[in-house]
């Protein structure tokens, strides 16, 4: 092998077209393609993602190459993922992936997107130790993950039906904010009183997840008091936002204190898009004051689906010698 490792990273799971280059294990460059055709549709239309990629990819891989100073002829390896996502957009990075390594003779490695997601913490300065758990919340997938090694990794929770993401996104459209939604419930919500209004929260056993009744309960609400008032809404978007979020939020936690009682591990961190959320990244950072536990965040350049965590799990598998053949095949769902 060689002593330096420089890796090129694909992600292209969803709405977002995104190339890395990581040399020993540091990003380089994370160049993000979002598309916001999108947002009329009120959420992501799988054929125009996939041709959205199409167009996207060469010009964001060679923008990477150029903001990390590298070319295509000093890559070690291309990684990409593989799953989880939508398959036309999954397939765009993984025909541009298998090319490329094909044309370089260099080795191909399949990632996991949400392996990828909890390794998004070892980018920078400010790094757990393992083991730690990772609490990882995107638009499709909660899970409380506890990480023995870059790739020793086991789900202790997840969610059985809605995800914090889509809770987010589902109730935004209720209160009549545009796509993508989870955003804006945190920017109203920094304006509003999270007691304002009470949600219900849903209750599972152990340490997994439910939000489709977060969503329902702030519908039936709604519904009752725009009947007594039309611009109920309107007049109290920011205390209902931040009661929303306070809702998710306060079941997010709560599973993982859980888990840090449980486990025992001192070393906790989030992951995925909704870490972004400011009210989340302040409720960790006050869980770790209760319970004197270290805490961590990625940069929000790594929350959203991104290739730097791509090619950051592309180093440690090209370590490990992980290699994908030639016929490996995207997948919608996987398990890991």
């Amino acid at each position: 092998m060689p002593t330096s490792v420089t890796i090129l990273g694909i992600e292209s799971s969803c709405d977002e077209t995104s190339a890395s280059i990581c040399v020993d294990g540091k990003i380089l460059s994370n160049v993000i393609a979002t598309q916001k055709i999108h947002e009329k549709y009120g959420g992501v239309v799988p054929e125009l993602a996939s041709r959205a990629h199409i167009q996207n990819i060469v010009p964001v891989v060679d923008t990477a190459l150029k903001e990390s100073g590298r070319s295509l002829n000093e890559i070690d390896a291309v990684a990409f993922t593989q799953a989880p996502g939508l398959i036309g957009s999954l397939l765009v990075g993984a025909q541009f992936a298998k090319s490329t390594a094909l044309a370089l003779g260099k080795p191909l490695i399949a990632v996991h997107h949400m392996q990828a997601h909890v390794l998004a913490n070892l980018i920078g300065e400010h790094t757990p130790e393992f083991p730690f758990l990772c609490l990882t919340v995107s638009g499709g997938h909660t899970q409380i993950v506890k990480a023995s090694s870059p790739l020793k990794m086991e789900v202790l929770g997840e969610t059985i039906d809605d995800a914090a993401g889509e809770a987010f996104d589902k109730t935004a459209k209720i209160l009549g904010l545009p796509y993508p939604g989870g955003p804006l419930i945190d920017k109203y919500a920094a304006q509003g009183d999270p007691l304002a209004f009470s949600f219900a929260k849903p209750q599972v056993p152990g340490l997994n997840f439910s939000f489709s009744g977060v969503k329902t309960s702030v519908l039936y609400f709604l519904q009752k008091q725009q009947q007594e008032d039309p611009n109920f809404v309107r007049d109290h978007l920011p205390d209902l936002a931040a009661s929303i979020q306070y809702t998710i939020i306060e079941v997010l936690i709560k599973k993982l204190k859980k888990a840090i009682k449980e486990t025992g591990i001192s070393h906790v961190c989030i992951a995925g898009g909704v870490s972004a959320n400011s009210g989340l990244r302040t409720a960790l950072e006050n869980l770790g004051q209760e319970l004197n536990v270290s805490t961590y965040r990625p940069d929000f350049q790594y929350c959203v689906d991104n290739a730097g965590m791509i090619a950051m799990t592309g180093y440690y598998k090209y370590q490990a010698g992980d290699f994908a053949s030639m016929d490996v095949s995207p997948t919608a769902r996987a398990s890991w």
